[in-house]
């Protein structure tokens, strides 16, 4: 087993010094300044891992190329994009980085409700307030047909939450909601996320499931060209947000997966991050539960903290410090 840690690059205010000196032994990364459906150069994935290996680790997986919303819907440039993508995974694999997560979550990959919720040991997490997103979806984004997707006793303390915020609330839930993430294409504000929400209102469950199928299947082939290993992260929260379809919700949904290409597609969980608890990397042969033996994968085992409030919450996984807080 190799402990790594997630990193996101040069810009991330956890240095590689600090990766280290927390215990991991190596990094999970991507080429976040490429994330736009470019083809990663091996010249850029070589730059990478020499930045990383001189700080004494090893990039032992990559998280993510960037796969984006035309090839989950396949639609305008999705050939393009996807060919950009096996292009990818040839030349990191040909680079000496030989395994890969992606994501097939609409829109909006792992989402959260605040990336600095305090816990009362001094440091921040990562949280997810159910409360908090009803009010962003029904009162702020004011998303059309969203009152059906949310539970009728929640509607009323949603709105009740909404009318305390501040402007200054209002702006980092939203930030937090859909502007934030580093291996996103693109960011969104107000008005581009609902026309990116457009996108999917002709996608059904089945429909995004047979894309990804098709995608995995590409993909596979090539990785298996290159003796590289896939891993897919479900999806986080596990249920529909937003009215998108989801298709890695459940035990079902990566059964259905596994047994449409090839074995060496796996699934990912995302365990904490934190001071005391480095993300590690089990081995490829097996997943987190001895009962759940499923195929080949690439699986990440770890300690998930929950910060405690009376709010209440849905997941409270993958803590987090703040460039404040102490470590």
């Amino acid at each position: 087993m190799l402990q790594t840690w997630r990193w996101f690059g040069p810009d991330d205010p956890v240095s590689l010094d600090n990766v280290r000196e927390a215990g991991a032994k190596g990094v999970v990364s991507a080429l976040h300044h490429m994330n736009r459906g470019e083809v990663w150069s091996e010249g850029e994935v070589k730059k990478r891992r020499a930045e990383i290996e001189a700080a004494g680790l090893v990039w032992a997986v990559v998280e993510s190329i960037a796969v984006g919303e035309e090839i989950k819907t396949r639609s305008g440039g999705f050939r393009e994009r996807i060919d950009n993508h096996k292009q990818s995974i040839r030349n990191a694999a040909r680079a000496g980085v030989k395994t890969f997560c992606y994501n097939f979550m609409a829109i909006t990959d792992w989402t959260r409700t605040s990336l600095n919720w305090p816990l009362a040991g001094g440091g921040t997490a990562l949280r997810f307030d159910a409360l908090d997103y009803a009010a962003y979806d029904l009162f702020i984004l004011e998303r059309e047909g969203a009152e059906a997707d949310h539970p009728p006793e929640r509607i009323a303390p949603a709105r009740a939450r909404f009318e305390q915020m501040t402007p200054d609330e209002i702006d980092g839930l939203e930030r937090t909601l859909i502007d934030w993430l580093p291996a996103r294409e693109f960011t969104y504000d107000r008005q581009s996320f609902k026309r990116a929400l457009a996108l999917y209102k002709e996608v059904e469950v089945e429909d995004l499931r047979a894309n990804l199928v098709a995608f995995a299947r590409e993909i596979t082939e090539v990785a298996e060209e290159e003796g590289a290993r896939l891993a897919i992260h479900p999806d986080d929260p596990a249920f529909p947000i937003f009215g998108l379809p989801r298709v890695m919700s459940t035990a079902e949904d990566v059964r259905r997966l596994f047994a449409a290409p090839s074995p060496l597609a796996g699934s990912r969980s995302a365990p904490a991050r934190s001071a005391r608890t480095p993300r590690t990397t089990s081995s490829p042969w097996r997943t987190n539960s001895p009962s759940e033996s499923i195929s080949p994968i690439c699986a990440t085992s770890g300690a998930n903290r929950t910060a405690r409030s009376s709010r209440p919450t849905i997941s409270t996984a993958r803590p987090t410090w703040s460039a404040s807080s102490p470590r």
